[in-house]
């Protein structure tokens, strides 16, 4: 698999002209000093379509032309993988594709069609993937047999696999024009007829497990869709392609499931990424994207990731959590969560600080379910992942560059584009970066009651990289005035914290009330004792209280009574 990849194209113009070029792919094909194939007219674009490899062959991608991209007649987005048999049209110039050619560590070029399966599918009697198999059936869980009898079929699974993608042109369509149960539908019966030929699936129920897990593999996520169907799942880590890990009511451990192959992770991250105008390829090694429930996804590939691609899905919970829920689980008391409530009614800004996997998100969803029906919310994420239920909500998303690193969208622009949205509160999904200064600027600016969360381990850490962050803004802000600004808009930071047992809770609460000797100062309101596993109160009335009107003085005088 090691080496580039050429690609040669047989170029037909509409005045009889023809060439034939041979370039390296990743090829962007335009007008542009930038493309790699350029091709001088007026009806062709800049920057026209691009050619890529992609996991099952080569892939062509419409970069947003004014006249468009066509394939076998229909305009397409992105259509693939390409045969010698599609005609691509182009402005003037139709394109089909003469040879692929493989140049491997030795430079010795190889020339394969578009369609060999060898560019994708590794060898099935391979030494090293009998050992990985012998591996596999090593697997000791409690989701039991079937898992590890399907680990122990790996050979059967890629044969399967690699006559079903032959049998079946199931990526020859334009991506959005996709139907997912028909897809399914046609792999399943192909799949059926072909393991007719393996004798040694000898019951009714591991042939019907084999059928569904290769017609999975081939156009759903696979081994993963029964891991996301699992409610007592919450993350998913896929290592390496047969090295999966899952975290299981707070704990993490192995799952015997596995894929196939590295190819059968890499095309599944590609049917993830695809409908949501993100790309993944040797260029762009790394992205982040969201299923269609809204679990947020990561992904790496190589050269990026040593042993091959790597996924990891954080799930949400599909049902939509209250106050109660974190109460029944101990993540908080009553006493808190009715605190939370008044703060969201005083419009208070608020700051979930925590550590991965803390909860954050959840709380951020919780508390913003609390917001008066009234108020017109607008939320920026980098990937949407907040499901805030409430009616009057606009929902913003970053976008990264494209493939000629243009276009990029940055959580900063977004929060400055939310300003002019008439929004009651901004909700920023996570602050990682300058946008720090634009969300503070937003709080101190008539948009009180603004939520975000951020990475910190203790209040005190998440004042210090809320100035680390605006510190890289190069705005030429003095340290103090940052510290102003930051005492003046934030006014209650939420501390999350996961135990070593699994539990995640709300291990503090602290006030900001105001800045001295050019410190800010915290007051701590609630924490969490280890020793009595208890929360416990401070004595002293929360500077909020001074806003509280005669409605509320039942909760300051249960403040005071509260051990």
């Amino acid at each position: 698999m090691g080496g580039s990849q050429l690609i040669s194209l047989d170029i037909h113009y509409e005045d009889g002209q023809f060439l034939t070029e041979s370039r390296p792919l990743p090829l962007l094909v335009g007008r542009g000093a930038e493309c790699g194939l350029r091709l001088m007219h007026w009806r062709i674009a800049k920057n026209h379509f691009l050619l890529r490899r992609g996991v099952d062959g080569v892939y062509i991608e419409d970069l947003g032309s004014l006249m468009g991209t066509r394939v076998n007649g229909r305009r397409i987005t992105r259509f693939g993988p390409l045969k010698q048999t599609d005609t691509c049209i182009a402005g003037p110039c139709k394109l089909h594709i003469a040879e692929t050619i493989l140049v491997n560590k030795l430079n010795e070029p190889s020339i394969l069609s578009a369609t060999n399966a060898q560019l994708i599918y590794p060898r099935v009697n391979d030494q090293s993937d009998s050992n990985i198999e012998c591996r596999n059936n090593q697997f000791e869980c409690n989701e039991g047999r079937v898992a590890q009898d399907m680990a122990g079929c790996l050979d059967i699974r890629r044969a399967l696999h690699a006559s079903l993608i032959q049998a079946l042109d199931l990526r020859r369509h334009d991506v959005s024009a996709l139907s997912d149960m028909a897809l399914r539908q046609e792999a399943e019966k192909c799949v059926e007829e072909l393991i007719k030929d393996y004798t040694e699936i000898d019951t009714d129920i591991k042939k019907r497990e084999l059928i569904t897990l290769v017609s999975a593999e081939a156009v759903g996520l696979g081994v993963l869709e029964s891991l996301l169907e699992n409610p007592d799942i919450s993350e998913i880590m896929v290592n390496r392609h047969d090295l999966i890990y899952v975290e299981q009511h707070g704990q993490i451990q192995r799952h015997p499931a596995v894929f196939s192959s590295d190819m059968a992770v890499r095309s599944v991250i590609d049917r993830i990424v695809f409908p949501l105008g993100r790309r993944i390829d040797e260029s762009s090694p790394m992205v982040d994207a969201r299923l269609v429930d809204g679990s947020r996804i990561n992904a790496v590939i190589p050269p990026i990731s040593v042993h091959g691609a790597c996924l990891t899905i954080r799930k949400f919970s599909k049902k939509n959590l209250n106050f109660v829920d974190l109460i029944q689980q101990a993540s908080m008391n009553d006493f808190m969560a009715q605190m939370f409530q008044i703060c969201i009614d005083l419009r208070l800004n608020m700051i979930v600080s925590g550590g991965t996997g803390s909860g954050k998100t959840t709380l951020l969803n919780i508390l913003a379910q609390g917001v008066s029906p009234d108020h017109r919310i607008v939320t920026i994420e980098d990937s949407a992942e907040l499901q805030i239920q409430h009616p009057h909500v606009l929902c913003l998303e970053a976008r990264p560059a494209n493939a000629e690193g243009v276009g990029q969208v940055t959580i900063r622009d977004l929060v400055r584009n939310a300003m002019r949205m008439r929004p009651d509160r901004i909700i920023v999904g996570e602050v990682r970066g300058a946008e720090a200064l634009d969300m503070l600027v937003a709080m101190n600016t008539g948009h009180e009651g603004s939520l975000t969360t951020l990475h910190a381990n203790s209040p005190r850490d998440a004042i210090a990289r809320i100035e680390t962050l605006i510190l890289m803004a190069n705005v030429g802000l003095p340290i103090l005035a940052i510290r102003e600004q930051l005492a003046s808009a934030v006014n209650i930071i939420v501390q999350l914290t996961r135990m070593p047992c699994g539990r995640r809770l709300v291990s503090s609460v602290a006030e900001i009330t105001g800045t001295e000797s050019g410190v800010v100062q915290l007051q701590n309101l609630i924490s969490f004792d280890t020793q009595s596993q208890s929360f416990l109160q401070n004595s002293l009335p929360p500077v909020f209280f001074k806003k509280l009107d005669s409605a509320d003085n039942s909760f300051a005088r249960k403040w005071f009574s509260t051990p």
